[in-house]
């Protein structure tokens, strides 16, 4: 399962501004959820992100789902930023 979100990043005037929001997210959920984490689009934008989340589970028992959701409520949880999309995508494999 895979979850995406962009980010506007009011606060932040320069790409080490960035990196300073950005960085605690991206560890915050590694280190929290044991999601592979890292910023997948806007890298030379210094008030937008897109940050990128993975999470591995068997099909069908929600584990990876609500690994993914605490996951979204964590990022929401920082006031620094705003959220401006999420988007969750589920994949699976065709046996």
């Amino acid at each position: 399962m895979a979850l995406e979100v962009d980010l506007h990043l009011p606060q932040s005037h320069s790409l080490k501004d960035k990196r300073a929001l950005v960085r605690p997210m991206l560890d915050g959920a590694r280190n929290r959820f044991s999601v592979s984490s890292g910023e997948v689009a806007f890298q030379d934008k210094w008030q937008r992100a897109r940050l990128g989340f993975a999470c591995v589970g068997p099909d069908g028992d929600g584990h990876a789902f609500a690994v993914m959701t605490r996951v979204e409520r964590f990022i929401w949880s920082f006031p620094e930023v705003e959220v401006l999309n999420v988007e969750m995508h589920t994949y699976g494999t065709d046996e």
